[in-house]
């Protein structure tokens, strides 16, 4: 783990401008806040960043669907935000989070659930 001592002094306590990409968006990665396990990625706007930070539960932008959603709207597997971080460029966020329930749409607790061998998927062993 690095040491605040190791931060250049300027970026202590730099205020957070969010850098969105040409499509308006920001990458989030989301772990799971005890194991720091990857739970899944997705998209953020300013809408949806504001709405994580407003209500304490993942809001991310569907690129398909177009439009605002909650992870787990429709489930009920919320992910309630614990912690953001916030990488040097400001460019992308890590979503610290307790999972109520899967964090995948096909039911798996992570999106990360097969690993590429060879030209194949093959589920994880976990």
């Amino acid at each position: 783990m690095q040491q605040t001592s190791d931060i250049p002094s300027e970026a202590h306590r730099a205020p957070f401008t969010p850098k969105f990409d040409a499509a308006g968006l920001l990458t989030a990665i989301v772990t799971d806040a005890d194991t720091g396990a990857i739970l899944m990625l997705a998209h953020m706007d300013a809408e949806a960043l504001a709405k994580t930070r407003e209500t304490g539960l993942a809001h991310f932008h569907s690129r398909s669907r177009a439009r605002l959603w909650m992870k787990g709207e429709t489930s009920g597997n919320t992910l309630a935000v614990e912690r953001i971080l916030v990488d040097c460029d400001q460019d992308a966020l890590v979503l610290e989070c307790r999972a109520a329930g899967p964090a995948c749409h096909t039911g798996a607790p992570s999106c990360f659930y097969r690993e590429l061998a060879g030209d194949v998927l093959r589920p994880v062993n976990t």
